[in-house]
C-alpha cells in the first residue's frame, strides 16, 4: 500500500483526541513497516480528499492536525513580512546595525531569515507565509499583516506604495500548492507613483470580496515621523495599526540612549494616531541604560495612568546586548550591567498584574536567537515561565477565548471609559461571569479636538477604532465557533448607542479593506478610506 492510501486510512479512523491520533499512526507504522507520518504529510492528503469529494470535511480532525494552533487562535491568521533594508534616521545605542539587513534586525532571525529567502519581495513573502500556514493546517482567510523592517516612514514614497499594492495583489492571487505562488511581483516598480494609486485601489476593491482577505495591516515607525500627512497616506495604504518604537516614557533615558526623541513626540504621535482613528501599540525596552527595575514598573504604570498616551497593545523588548551596537562598547567597558533573569521575570510580573484589560501585551520578549545575544535575557518562553509561576493577567491576549465554546448564557456586558488623546474611549467587551474570559471587545473613541483627524474630515463623529470576537478562525459558511455568533453586531449597536448618547451625528470605523463587507451589511459606506455611517 502507497503512503497516500495509509494516510487516507488514519484519516478514516476514529479519531478524537490526540492520543488516538498518535496510537493509529504507531499501529500503520508497524502494519506497513513505515515510519510515523508527520501532521503536514496527513494535512496534505486530507486537503487533497477533500478536493477529489473523497471524504466530508472533519473540522475536529482539522484541529488535531494543525500545527502551532495558537497563530489563528485569535480569529486571525498574521502574516509578517519584512521590508527591504534602508538607511535609519536614528543612532540608537542598543541598536545593531548589519549589512544587507533591516536596521535593528539580525540575519539568523526567523522573520528576516524568511524574508532573506524570498529576496525582500512582498508578493513572494505573503505567499509564502499562506502557504506555510495552509500545510500547516491553517485555514488564513482573514489575514493581518503586518510589515516590519524599521522606520517606515522614512522609506521612500514610491517603494512604499509599490510594496504594499504587491501584498495585495499576492493575496488576491493567491492558490494553495500553486507553483505561482513563487512568481515575482505583478505589478514593477518602474510605474509612476500615480499609476501604483490606482492599481492599489483596484487591488484593494479585489481584496474586499477575495478569499485570503487582508482585514489589518500594521505599519511600524518611530514617534517623531508621524504627522498629519504621514498617517493621511498610511490610511491610503489600508494601514489599521501602527506600531511606535516608543522604548521607553522619560526623556533622561531617551536621551542617554541616544534615541533623538522625547515624550513630547511620543504624546504627539499618539494623539494623531487615536484622532485618525488608528489602533496603536507601543514597543517598551525595559532595562535601557539610564534605568532600574522599580523606574520600569513606574513608567510602565504611568502610560496607564496619563492620558497622553494609552496605547492598545504592548510589545516587552527587554534590552539585550548584542554585536554591532554602541551598548555593545558600553557593556564591554562595564558601563552597562542588563538585569538578571529573576530581576527582569520580577518586574515582568510586576507590570502583567497591573496591565489594564483593555491592553493586549503582544510579546514578552523579542525572537533574537540566543547566540546573538552577548548579554541580558536569555529566557526565551517567558510568557510560559509567567503560566507556571500562576500567574494571574487580565491583559487581552491572557483572557481571549480562543477555542473555548459560547453560550449566551456564559457572557456579560461590560463597558469601561478612560481619557486619551484628548477624547474619551470606551472599551466595550462581552466576557465570562466569573471575568476569565474575553469573548468579544469594540473600541469606541469620542474624540474632542475639532481641527484635526476624524472630527475635522467628518464632523461631529465617533470612532470604531478596533472590533474583534476572539475564537477559532472560522472561514464562512464552517461550523459555529465564538466568530460568526452575532457578538460583533451587537457590540456596534452599543457603541452607536454611546455614541448617541453624546450627540454624535456619524459613526467612523477605520476598517481593513477586506473587512468592509462586514460594516456595509451593518449600514457603512466607504467614505475617505473609512466606513461611515449617520447614527443620528
Amino acid at each position: 500500500m502507497d503512503k497516500e492510501k495509509i494516510i487516507e486510512k488514519i484519516l478514516k479512523s476514529k479519531i478524537k483526541t490526540r492520543k488516538d491520533l498518535m496510537r493509529i499512526k504507531r499501529n500503520m507504522a508497524r502494519e506497513y513497516n513505515c515510519g510515523l507520518f508527520s501532521n503536514t504529510e496527513m494535512i496534505k492528503v486530507y486537503r487533497k480528499l477533500l478536493d477529489s469529494n473523497k471524504m466530508k470535511p472533519n473540522f475536529d480532525l482539522e484541529k488535531l492536525l494543525r500545527r502551532r494552533s495558537i497563530r489563528t487562535l485569535s480569529g486571525v491568521a498574521p502574516v509578517a513580512i519584512l521590508t527591504k533594508p534602508f538607511g535609519c534616521p536614528g543612532k540608537c545605542a542598543y541598536c545593531p546595525s548589519e549589512k544587507e539587513v533591516p536596521q535593528s534586525y539580525l540575519s539568523n532571525e526567523p522573520a528576516v531569515m524568511r524574508a532573506i529567502r524570498c529576496t525582500y519581495n512582498p508578493a513572494i513573502q505573503v505567499k509564502d507565509r499562506l502557504q506555510a500556514l495552509i500545510n500547516n493546517g491553517h485555514n488564513p482567510t482573514k489575514i493581518e499583516l503586518i510589515v516590519m523592517g524599521g522606520t517606515w516612514s522614512y522609506f521612500p514614497k514610491k517603494y512604499k506604495y509599490w510594496y504594499i499594492l504587491n501584498a495585495f495583489a499576492a493575496a488576491n492571487s493567491f492558490s494553495p500548492s500553486s507553483k505561482k505562488n513563487k512568481d515575482k511581483e505583478k505589478y514593477p516598480l518602474k510605474l509612476n507613483l500615480g499609476e501604483m494609486k490606482k492599481a492599489l485601489l483596484r487591488e484593494q476593491k479585489i481584496n474586499e470580496k477575495a478569499t485570503y482577505q487582508i482585514i489589518g495591516l500594521t505599519l511600524e515607525t518611530r514617534p517623531d515621523y508621524i504627522t498629519n500627512k504621514e498617517v493621511e497616506e498610511m490610511r491610503e495604504l489600508g494601514c489599521t495599526r501602527v506600531e511606535l518604537g516608543v522604548q521607553q516614557v522619560d526623556d533622561e533615558i531617551l536621551k542617554k540612549n541616544r534615541r533623538g526623541h522625547g515624550i513630547k513626540e511620543v504624546e504627539k504621535a499618539t494623539f494623531v494616531l487615536k484622532n485618525y482613528g488608528f489602533k496603536i501599540t507601543y514597543h517598551l525596552m525595559p532595562g535601557l541604560p539610564g534605568s532600574t527595575a522599580k523606574k520600569d514598573f513606574e513608567l510602565f504604570q504611568k502610560l496607564f495612568n496619563d492620558p497622553r498616551f494609552q496605547p492598545d497593545q504592548i510589545k516587552f523588548y527587554p534590552t539585550v546586548v548584542t554585536r554591532g551596537s554602541l551598548l555593545y562598547s558600553w557593556w564591554k567597558q562595564g558601563k552597562y550591567k542588563p538585569y538578571s533573569s529573576k530581576a527582569l521575570q520580577n518586574l515582568i510580573i510586576k507590570c502583567k498584574q497591573v496591565v489594564p484589560k483593555y491592553v493586549r501585551i503582544i510579546r514578552l520578549i523579542r525572537d533574537i536567537p540566543g547566540e546573538s545575544i552577548v548579554a541580558g535575557n536569555m529566557v526565551t518562553n517567558l510568557r510560559q515561565v509567567m503560566q507556571d509561576k500562576g500567574i494571574q493577567c487580565n491583559c487581552i491576549r491572557c483572557r481571549e477565548a480562543k477555542d473555548k465554546a459560547f453560550r449566551e448564557s456564559d457572557i456579560k456586558l461590560e463597558i469601561e471609559n478612560y481619557d486619551a488623546a484628548g477624547g474619551q474611549e470606551y472599551f466595550i467587551s462581552f466576557n465570562s461571569k466569573d471575568d476569565s474570559t474575553l469573548f468579544g471587545f469594540i473600541r469606541l473613541f469620542l474624540p474632542g479636538d475639532t481641527k484635526i483627524g476624524l472630527r475635522k474630515i467628518f464632523g461631529n463623529v465617533a470612532a470604531v477604532r478596533e472590533l474583534h470576537v476572539y475564537g477559532e478562525l472560522v472561514a464562512v459558511g464552517a461550523s459555529k465557533k465564538v466568530q460568526h455568533s452575532g457578538l460583533g453586531k451587537r457590540l456596534i449597536a452599543e457603541a452607536e448607542k454611546i455614541a448617541q448618547e453624546f450627540g454624535r451625528d456619524k459613526m467612523v470605523v477605520i476598517s481593513g479593506v477586506g473587512v468592509r463587507g462586514y460594516y456595509r451589511k451593518n449600514g457603512y459606506r466607504l467614505e475617505n478610506t473609512y466606513m461611515v455611517k449617520k447614527i443620528k
